[in-house]
């Protein structure tokens, strides 16, 4: 939200100055007049371009966790409850909070309904914090009178989507660790290893075997072109990462994760299990299909999912249900489109959405441990074969130099 200098006159006529957040300048002076002031000069204060950079990188280094988010919540569904005042409340937050950034933003939501705005849209105003679908779920509470139980759908969601990236980063997190660990042995082995026998086995004059003819090449050629490898890399990261930043980039890349061997069926049980869990949701708080749909879009974390939603949107207007259109979606399962024309015909979708979410959550949980029994054997004998390469390309020459000094 941009931020405005002003000056003005208060009501005994003293003049004062400051700066606030405000949506635009009439909202600007609107909260002026609102408290009490006369103003005089308004206009946008600009912060330093440096400054902008780095309140941008700390936001993307230090983000809000998922745990301290979640505990937020709980906190404002209980005092809300409690009856508190909203700004008693925002105060009592702002104390407790120990996240930085997290106490930033409860400051500025407090300043934001001082001066006048509702609470969904005090939320709106913060996006790298509160998602579509929090801000969505809080203005459907506030607009039912029903804010707490809204609330305790909304801890549930999070506590969800919290579950399923930590058991897709725990199914991750070994392979990972193995593969880099592999990298690493690699390059050792490759550039120091190998030269230091190279030079021994080449002054022998023996006729050195395939293996270590191959070592050798790799290691000259990584000697020799190490700067241009360094440059295209570098380049080619660079061009990856814009590539990937852009839209047609992240779509065709969540399509290759959902059609990925092992991974692949990972990710789709998950984007059906948030799908459905999230679904349900919002349809027991009231939110009209067309908005779920917009909201799933944006919370689904998978852009190939996220286009079927929006060409479901369309086929929903046109008053051709939900069953009917997942049908003709390449990404959701003939469970979900099944149980989803049952709900659909029998008036219980909420019922339906919340089967398939725990049926989900259930073959979420064999999956990643399916897929860390399998992968396990196959990063053994990854490691094997490189560990082995590189043994064989010591060891065989080192023989045949034995048996000549025999």
């Amino acid at each position: 939200m941009p931020t405005y200098s002003y000056q003005a006159i208060n009501q005994s006529g003293a003049a004062i100055s400051g700066s606030m957040e405000a949506e635009n300048l009439a909202a600007a002076n609107a909260a002026l007049v609102n408290n009490g002031l006369i103003p005089e000069k308004v206009r946008p204060q600009k912060a330093p371009r440096i400054q902008q950079l780095l309140d941008g990188f700390s936001a993307r280094l230090h983000p809000v966790r998922a745990p301290e988010l979640i505990l937020f919540t709980k906190q404002f569904r209980t005092m809300i409850r409690a009856g508190i005042p909203m700004l008693t409340l925002l105060r009592t937050l702002e104390v407790q909070s120990e996240d930085p950034r997290l106490r930033k933003v409860v400051i500025a939501m407090a300043q934001d309904i001082t001066q006048g705005a509702s609470l969904h849209e005090a939320f709106r105003r913060h996006p790298k914090v509160f998602s579509p679908l929090y801000c969505s779920m809080i203005r459907a509470g506030e607009a039912s009178g029903a804010l707490p139980e809204v609330m305790d759908r909304l801890i549930h969601i999070l506590e969800h989507e919290h579950r399923i990236r930590s058991e897709i980063r725990s199914a991750l997190q070994y392979p990972a660790i193995v593969l880099i660990f592999l990298a690493v042995a690699f390059f050792v082995l490759l550039t120091f290893v190998i030269p230091k026998f190279s030079a021994i086995f080449i002054r022998s004059g023996l006729e050195l075997p395939l293996l270590t003819r191959i070592c050798i090449l790799m290691y000259e050629f990584l000697r020799q072109w190490w700067p241009v490898l360094l440059t295209v890399s570098a380049i080619a990261l660079v061009a990856l990462t814009l590539f990937l930043r852009s839209e047609n980039g992240r779509f065709q890349k969540d399509r290759l994760l959902l059609h990925l061997p092992l991974l692949g069926p990972l990710f789709r049980k998950a984007a059906m299990s948030r799908f459905a869990s999230i679904f349900a949701i919002l349809q027991a708080s009231g939110v009209a299909i067309l908005d779920s749909m917009r909201i799933l879009a944006d919370t689904v974390n998978n852009s190939a999912i996220a286009r079927e939603f929006t060409q479901l949107m369309g086929q929903l207007e046109e008053g051709r249900g939900i069953a009917e259109p997942l049908r003709r979606s390449q990404y959701f399962t003939p469970i979900v489109i099944n149980m989803t024309a049952i709900g659909e015909a029998s008036g219980n979708l909420e019922e339906m959405l919340g089967e398939i979410a725990a049926h989900y959550d259930w073959e979420l949980s064999h999956a990643v441990k399916r897929f860390n029994d399998s992968l396990g054997p196959i990063l053994i004998v990854g490691m094997a074969v490189v560990i082995g390469f590189f043994a064989l390309a010591i060891y065989m020459p080192m023989w045949d130099l034995s048996r000549v000094v025999r």
